[in-house]
């Protein structure tokens, strides 16, 4: 039998509706490596307003814009910080090490799921050595942390952290791909999380239904110089405004985040019932614990569900292209299955 496909492998998959579509073609354009598209500028604007962050650069990923930051804050030899699985870390192709030219060190979750704790943080910064020894000059947090099954930092944890490495003369990036999941779920605005940050990247594609891009803010000297490594990476584009005009609506839809934790936890539940080991997710991000990763995403592909591999399980992703009613259909699916073959 063959099932319609149920896509929970990530919140990346979501898909313009006709409203953006609609937005997009509209959209007032020009040269944005000339004369800035206006359109791009407007969202740039507004991105650093709700962040509470001077400048704003639009980039077509978070990866770009994580590896902008690193490059701006690192020379080469210098050691920066972060969670251990951190994107920085694990999901970029060691571009912070190839072409930042930083020495990364992972952190442990001494807090809970993908949290430092202040008292590890402060073991870690500990001041220059001699000359040969790693300068440690950078702190990447990640809220929400995604192989952490989208753990969220709380603000006062964030402030602890943000303040030790200031204390030490560190500089702190902040990869806030999923911030707006991590807001949505604390009730607080996007500012609330980036208190003391120098640099924050966050993302228009992931969940908010935005085709592509990300934003990469701080000061206005870093956006600046941001936009020429931007050029340098190849990140430069023309008629932006088609794709900045998708991601001021995605903005609007922030709110909205919040029906897709509601169907993690519905899903986390099903899926606890159904006796699988499975972390109570925070945001939309459902970690489950399987014996064996292959044959977990063999039959869950077979039932129709797409999910991927992390290490030690499997990752389901809710997002605004999935119903409450597609993901009790997937947990029919998985029961009846489970039923077959019990």
């Amino acid at each position: 039998m063959t099932f319609p496909r149920i896509d929970l492998r990530s919140d990346t998959v979501t898909q313009p509706d006709d409203g953006m579509r609609a937005a997009m073609a509209a959209a007032e354009v020009g040269d944005d490596v000339l004369d800035h598209d206006p359109t791009m500028r407007e969202l740039e604007e507004r991105a650093a307003d709700l962040l509470g962050m001077a400048a704003a650069l639009w980039v077509p990923s978070g990866t770009m814009g994580n590896l902008i930051a690193l490059m701006h804050h690192l020379e080469r030899g210098d050691r920066y910080l972060a969670p251990r699985a951190a994107h920085v870390l694990e999901a970029e192709l060691g571009s912070g090490a190839w072409l930042a030219g930083g020495m990364p060190q992972p952190l442990d979750w001494s807090a809970g799921p993908g949290r430092i704790a202040p008292e590890d943080l402060r073991v870690h910064l500990g001041g220059d050595g001699p000359y040969y020894t790693l300068r440690t000059r950078l702190l990447c947090l990640e809220n929400t942390h995604n192989f952490a099954g989208g753990a969220v930092t709380p603000p006062d944890e964030h402030a602890k952290l943000v303040a030790l490495a200031a204390d030490a003369g560190v500089r702190v990036h902040l990869d806030g791909a999923r911030i707006w999941n991590a807001a949505v779920a604390l009730g607080v605005p996007p500012a609330a999380l980036t208190v003391g940050v120098d640099t924050v990247q966050v993302c228009l594609s992931k969940g908010l239904g935005a085709p592509v891009g990300s934003l990469v803010c701080g000061s206005a000297e870093f956006v600046a110089e941001a936009r020429r490594l931007r050029k340098m990476l190849g990140g430069g584009v023309r008629q932006g405004g088609v794709l900045a005009a998708a991601g001021l609506l995605a903005l609007d839809r922030v709110p909205e985040l919040a029906a897709d934790h509601a169907n993690a936890a519905r899903l986390a539940d099903g899926l606890a019932a159904l006796g699988w080991q499975v972390a109570k997710p925070e945001t939309n991000i459902v970690i489950a614990a399987v014996p064996d990763t292959r044959h977990a995403l063999a039959t869950l592909d077979r039932l129709g569900v797409a999910a991927v591999a992390v290490p030690g399980g499997v990752r389901f992703v809710t997002h605004r292209d999935v119903t409450t009613a597609d993901i009790d259909e997937a947990l029919a699916r998985i029961r009846a299955d489970s039923t077959r073959t019990g």
